[in-house]
Protein backbone atom coordinates (compact mmCIF):
# COMPACT_ATOMS: atom_id res chain seq x y z
CA UNK A 1 0.00 0.00 0.00
CA UNK A 2 1.42 3.83 -1.16
CA UNK A 3 -0.64 6.13 0.64
CA UNK A 4 -3.67 4.38 0.83
CA UNK A 5 -3.77 3.19 -2.39
CA UNK A 6 -2.52 -0.13 -3.87
CA UNK A 7 0.54 -0.89 -5.57
CA UNK A 8 -1.63 -1.36 -8.78
CA UNK A 9 -3.44 2.24 -8.90
CA UNK A 10 -6.44 0.72 -7.31
CA UNK A 11 -8.41 2.25 -4.40
CA UNK A 12 -8.16 -0.07 -1.63
CA UNK A 13 -11.74 -2.10 -1.10
CA UNK A 14 -13.56 -1.35 1.76
CA UNK A 15 -15.23 -4.38 2.44
CA UNK A 16 -18.78 -4.92 3.29
CA UNK A 17 -19.46 -6.74 6.63
CA UNK A 18 -22.72 -8.70 7.71
CA UNK A 19 -23.63 -10.28 11.01
CA UNK A 20 -24.70 -13.82 10.64
CA UNK A 21 -26.26 -15.76 14.17
CA UNK A 22 -25.14 -19.42 14.68
CA UNK A 23 -28.47 -20.97 16.45
CA UNK A 24 -29.95 -24.73 17.53
CA UNK A 25 -30.22 -26.75 20.21
CA UNK A 26 -27.45 -28.27 23.02
CA UNK A 27 -24.33 -30.13 21.24
CA UNK A 28 -25.61 -29.87 17.72
CA UNK A 29 -22.03 -28.56 16.62
CA UNK A 30 -22.51 -24.40 16.74
CA UNK A 31 -18.99 -23.54 18.49
CA UNK A 32 -17.17 -26.12 16.01
CA UNK A 33 -19.09 -24.43 13.06
CA UNK A 34 -17.39 -21.16 14.11
CA UNK A 35 -13.88 -22.48 14.59
CA UNK A 36 -14.20 -24.67 11.34
CA UNK A 37 -14.23 -21.25 9.34
CA UNK A 38 -13.26 -18.28 11.15
CA UNK A 39 -9.66 -17.15 9.99
CA UNK A 40 -9.20 -15.33 13.80
CA UNK A 41 -8.94 -17.52 16.75
CA UNK A 42 -12.51 -17.84 17.69
CA UNK A 43 -14.00 -15.92 20.90
CA UNK A 44 -15.46 -18.54 22.80
CA UNK A 45 -17.42 -17.98 26.21
CA UNK A 46 -17.27 -22.24 27.20
CA UNK A 47 -17.55 -23.59 30.46
CA UNK A 48 -17.40 -27.16 31.93
CA UNK A 49 -20.80 -29.00 32.14
CA UNK A 50 -21.10 -29.41 36.04
CA UNK A 51 -23.23 -31.96 38.64
CA UNK A 52 -25.49 -28.82 39.09
CA UNK A 53 -26.41 -28.36 35.35
CA UNK A 54 -27.39 -32.13 35.00
CA UNK A 55 -30.62 -31.86 35.52
CA UNK A 56 -31.42 -29.48 33.26
CA UNK A 57 -29.14 -30.13 30.57
CA UNK A 58 -30.10 -33.30 28.08
CA UNK A 59 -27.13 -35.09 27.17
CA UNK A 60 -28.88 -38.05 25.06
CA UNK A 61 -27.13 -38.24 21.86
CA UNK A 62 -23.94 -36.09 23.22
CA UNK A 63 -22.91 -38.15 26.60
CA UNK A 64 -19.29 -37.27 25.16
CA UNK A 65 -20.07 -33.45 25.54
CA UNK A 66 -18.14 -31.70 28.69
CA UNK A 67 -18.82 -27.82 27.86
CA UNK A 68 -21.36 -25.35 26.90
CA UNK A 69 -21.14 -22.16 25.20
CA UNK A 70 -23.25 -19.82 28.17
CA UNK A 71 -22.78 -16.41 26.25
CA UNK A 72 -22.05 -16.88 22.28
CA UNK A 73 -18.96 -18.04 19.72
CA UNK A 74 -17.55 -15.24 17.61
CA UNK A 75 -15.61 -15.90 14.42
CA UNK A 76 -14.74 -14.01 11.34
CA UNK A 77 -13.97 -14.95 7.56
CA UNK A 78 -13.25 -13.43 4.30
CA UNK A 79 -15.50 -14.71 1.71
CA UNK A 80 -14.44 -12.58 -1.07
CA UNK A 81 -12.61 -9.16 -1.00
CA UNK A 82 -15.18 -7.28 -0.54
CA UNK A 83 -17.28 -9.60 1.87
CA UNK A 84 -16.62 -10.42 5.51
CA UNK A 85 -18.93 -12.18 7.50
CA UNK A 86 -18.97 -11.55 11.32
CA UNK A 87 -20.58 -15.22 13.15
CA UNK A 88 -22.09 -15.20 16.60
CA UNK A 89 -22.94 -18.48 17.92
CA UNK A 90 -25.55 -18.68 20.39
CA UNK A 91 -26.14 -20.62 23.45
CA UNK A 92 -27.93 -23.62 23.31
CA UNK A 93 -29.32 -24.65 26.52
CA UNK A 94 -32.80 -22.81 27.29
CA UNK A 95 -31.47 -21.13 30.58
CA UNK A 96 -29.28 -18.85 28.46
CA UNK A 97 -31.67 -18.15 25.77
CA UNK A 98 -31.98 -14.55 27.06
CA UNK A 99 -28.62 -13.56 24.99
CA UNK A 100 -30.50 -13.95 21.46
CA UNK A 101 -32.60 -11.23 21.65
CA UNK A 102 -28.85 -8.97 22.17
CA UNK A 103 -26.97 -11.18 19.40
CA UNK A 104 -29.74 -11.06 16.54
CA UNK A 105 -29.31 -7.67 16.90
CA UNK A 106 -28.63 -6.41 13.31
CA UNK A 107 -27.90 -9.90 11.99
CA UNK A 108 -28.69 -10.61 8.58
CA UNK A 109 -29.83 -14.15 8.20
CA UNK A 110 -28.93 -17.17 10.60
CA UNK A 111 -28.21 -20.51 10.26
CA UNK A 112 -30.05 -22.81 12.26
CA UNK A 113 -28.26 -26.41 12.64
CA UNK A 114 -29.94 -29.29 13.51
CA UNK A 115 -29.13 -32.58 14.22
CA UNK A 116 -31.78 -35.79 13.28
CA UNK A 117 -30.42 -37.41 16.56
CA UNK A 118 -32.59 -34.58 18.23
CA UNK A 119 -34.74 -33.00 15.77
CA UNK A 120 -36.86 -31.57 18.16
CA UNK A 121 -34.11 -29.39 20.09
CA UNK A 122 -34.14 -27.36 16.31
CA UNK A 123 -38.03 -26.19 17.15
CA UNK A 124 -37.26 -22.82 19.14
CA UNK A 125 -34.60 -21.20 17.34
CA UNK A 126 -36.99 -21.90 13.56
CA UNK A 127 -39.79 -20.42 15.52
CA UNK A 128 -37.75 -17.48 17.04
CA UNK A 129 -36.14 -16.28 13.40
CA UNK A 130 -39.94 -17.18 12.15
CA UNK A 131 -41.24 -14.75 14.39
CA UNK A 132 -38.64 -12.07 14.23
CA UNK A 133 -38.62 -12.47 10.23
CA UNK A 134 -35.07 -13.18 10.23
CA UNK A 135 -34.13 -15.20 7.20
CA UNK A 136 -32.86 -18.39 8.18
CA UNK A 137 -31.87 -21.26 6.86
CA UNK A 138 -31.28 -25.05 8.41
CA UNK A 139 -28.12 -26.77 8.10
CA UNK A 140 -28.27 -30.32 9.26
CA UNK A 141 -25.07 -31.34 10.85
CA UNK A 142 -24.44 -35.12 9.87
CA UNK A 143 -22.59 -36.71 12.87
CA UNK A 144 -20.71 -39.88 12.45
CA UNK A 145 -23.11 -42.56 12.98
CA UNK A 146 -26.19 -40.20 13.36
CA UNK A 147 -28.95 -41.41 11.16
CA UNK A 148 -29.46 -40.33 7.17
CA UNK A 149 -32.75 -38.93 6.24
CA UNK A 150 -34.05 -37.54 2.64
CA UNK A 151 -34.08 -33.71 2.65
CA UNK A 152 -37.21 -33.52 2.23
CA UNK A 153 -37.95 -36.13 5.02
CA UNK A 154 -36.12 -33.82 7.69
CA UNK A 155 -38.04 -30.38 5.92
CA UNK A 156 -41.60 -32.37 6.76
CA UNK A 157 -40.49 -33.09 10.47
CA UNK A 158 -39.58 -29.54 11.08
CA UNK A 159 -42.53 -28.43 9.32
CA UNK A 160 -39.97 -25.97 7.63
CA UNK A 161 -41.52 -23.53 4.54
CA UNK A 162 -41.10 -24.57 1.46
CA UNK A 163 -38.98 -21.07 0.84
CA UNK A 164 -36.07 -21.90 3.55
CA UNK A 165 -33.32 -23.51 2.70
CA UNK A 166 -32.21 -26.73 4.25
CA UNK A 167 -28.71 -28.18 3.36
CA UNK A 168 -26.86 -31.23 4.70
CA UNK A 169 -23.42 -29.93 6.17
CA UNK A 170 -20.29 -31.13 7.96
CA UNK A 171 -19.77 -28.36 10.78
CA UNK A 172 -16.29 -29.73 11.19
CA UNK A 173 -15.70 -29.51 7.13
CA UNK A 174 -14.34 -25.70 6.52
CA UNK A 175 -16.01 -26.23 2.37
CA UNK A 176 -19.04 -27.45 3.91
CA UNK A 177 -19.88 -24.62 6.25
CA UNK A 178 -18.28 -22.15 3.52
CA UNK A 179 -21.25 -23.67 1.46
CA UNK A 180 -23.57 -22.67 3.84
CA UNK A 181 -22.81 -19.54 4.88
CA UNK A 182 -23.04 -18.34 1.28
CA UNK A 183 -26.70 -20.26 1.22
CA UNK A 184 -27.68 -17.66 4.18
CA UNK A 185 -26.20 -14.68 2.66
CA UNK A 186 -27.84 -15.25 -0.78
CA UNK A 187 -31.11 -16.39 0.89
CA UNK A 188 -31.18 -13.27 2.87
CA UNK A 189 -30.33 -11.57 -0.09
CA UNK A 190 -33.31 -13.05 -2.09
CA UNK A 191 -35.72 -12.11 0.87
CA UNK A 192 -34.37 -8.12 1.06
CA UNK A 193 -35.32 -7.91 -2.57
CA UNK A 194 -38.82 -9.73 -2.60
CA UNK A 195 -39.57 -7.06 0.22
CA UNK A 196 -38.32 -4.04 -2.01
CA UNK A 197 -40.24 -5.05 -4.90
CA UNK A 198 -43.22 -5.68 -3.22
CA UNK A 199 -42.77 -2.12 -1.56
CA UNK A 200 -42.68 -0.81 -5.41
CA UNK A 201 -45.28 -2.63 -6.60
Amino acid sequence: MIFGRSERGKPPVEPVTLKILVAGGFGVGKTTLVGAVSEIRPLRTEELLTEAGRPVDDLSGVEAKHTTTVAMDFGRITLREDLVLYLFGTPGQERFWFMWDELSEGALGAVVLADTRRLQDCFAAVDYFERRAIPFLVGVNCFDGAPRYPVEDVRQAIDLDDHVPLLLCDARDRESVKEVLIGVVEHAMRQAAQRREALTT
